[in-house]
């Protein structure tokens, strides 16, 4: 089937996108000559990018999020990077309903009210990228996140079930799993933390926020047009074999 030309400068969207991660991968969209807005629950946008607010817990703000970010990009999205996300950590035995559905509302059906709203653009234009930003612990696991774990591994349903779905219209969805990043947060940590975290991990250190953002911006080049359904890894050896 014909695809409609992408122009010069797609329109990208990157939810969560005022700071680490999100904010890493959307300079990195915008440096490359990309049209960038992201979403910020404040609507506060970082020093040199265009932002909207968005709570993606609420289907009405989802919706009035996206037709700012079309009027600001002058027209629909062609590249969503469903990167929002929250941490709410305890034990299973004393995780609350509230913490383990406030997680999984914002993480996984978050992201699926974004790629529903997004979808719709990408059906009319018959091409689009859709990039889901789950974690090593979605597929390895980890003590005290079972919610998160759940909600970053369901990501992959999400993604396939799109690709299946949407994969004759020339659109593509595909996951990130990103291991231990450096940031402030694990800049934080204590020593001794730090360094049982780096004995565990292959490559011996802590990933560039940039690193990941490569890794999106693989997925929604051109070059990357027959990959869909695919969970990228950048964790280095972390997570291997799961």
């Amino acid at each position: 089937m014909t695809q409609t030309p992408a122009p010069a400068g797609r329109a990208v969207l990157v939810t969560g996108g005022n700071r680490g991660i999100g904010l890493a991968i959307a300079r990195s969209f915008a440096m490359a000559g990309d049209r960038v807005v992201v979403t910020t629950r404040s609507g506060e946008a970082p020093e040199g990018l265009q932002a909207v607010p968005c709570e993606v817990t609420d289907t009405a703000s989802v919706d009035a999020a996206f037709a700012a970010a079309e009027d600001l990009l002058g027209g629909p999205v062609e590249i969503l990077v469903a990167n929002a996300g929250i941490t709410k950590d305890q034990l299973l035995m004393r995780m609350s309903d509230a913490e383990f559905d406030d997680v999984v509302d914002t993480n996984l059906a978050g992201a699926f009210r974004c790629a529903r709203r997004a979808s719709k653009g990408m059906i009319r234009l018959r091409r689009g990228r859709m990039i889901f930003v789950s974690s090593v612990v979605g597929l390895y696991g980890s003590p005290g996140q079972a919610n998160y774990a759940a909600s970053k591994a369901a990501l992959v349903g999400l993604a396939r079930s799109i690709s299946r779905e949407l994969g004759g219209r020339g659109i593509t969805a595909n996951v990130v799993a990103p291991g231990f990043i450096d940031t402030d947060m694990t800049a934080a940590l204590p020593e001794e933390r730090r360094t049982a975290y780096l004995s565990s991990i292959p490559a011996g250190r802590f990933a560039a926020p940039e690193e990941v953002a490569a890794a999106v911006r693989f997925l929604a080049s051109p070059e990357a047009a027959y990959i869909t359904g695919a969970v990228l890894p950048v964790d280095g050896g972390l997570g291997m074999g799961h």
